[in-house]
């Protein structure tokens, strides 16, 4: 029996995704629900939780944005997804999430939170989408996300000033 990929259609059905405001498709998967709590400075979180997240040919930039908390990424299926990290001094990293760590691509990373992110995926890719999971911990709430501004992000990294023009929303 030979194993067929699934649309993004089917993916976006089957695991019930809905559009993420950075861009592409999520759903919460796990939110813990045990008593513990961390306490963080905008209030108590869950010790974790995680999400499926599509990019796809449709919807192929998530845009520019930064967390409170700590994120690792996972990847499951699909093309590989670029992340342009910009740290808080500064320094620009960029990292494949995807299915071949022969040509450099990687299973997992983290992200600290505290660093903006962008992620991006081909539009020519075989599959057509990239799909991956996050589990954040402590665990996401959306008052710890931030959308980057345009002009905002721009006058901190001037040196960026071409990838945030591409991979920010205007507002």
């Amino acid at each position: 029996m030979t194993e067929q990929n699934p649309t993004i259609k089917q993916l976006v059905d089957t695991l019930n995704l809905e559009p993420h405001v950075e861009g592409g498709y999520f759903k919460q998967t796990f939110k813990a629900d045990s008593q513990l709590s961390v306490n963080t400075p905008k209030g108590s979180r869950v010790t974790m939780t995680s999400i499926y997240y599509l990019l796809s040919a449709d919807s192929p930039i998530g845009h520019f944005h930064r967390n409170t908390s700590d994120i690792m990424h996972y990847f499951h299926a699909g093309d590989p997804i670029t992340y342009y990290l910009i740290h808080p001094d500064g320094t620009l990293e960029t990292k494949v999430l995807g299915p071949d760590v022969l040509a450099g691509h990687e299973y997992q990373f983290v992200v600290k939170g505290g660093v903006w992110k962008a992620s991006t995926i081909s539009q020519e890719g075989k599959n057509g989408y990239g799909l991956i999971g996050e589990a954040v911990a402590p665990g996401f709430e959306y008052t710890d996300m931030e959308l980057a501004n345009r002009q905002a992000l721009m006058e901190a990294f001037p040196q960026h000033q071409e990838l945030i023009q591409g991979l920010t929303r205007e507002h």
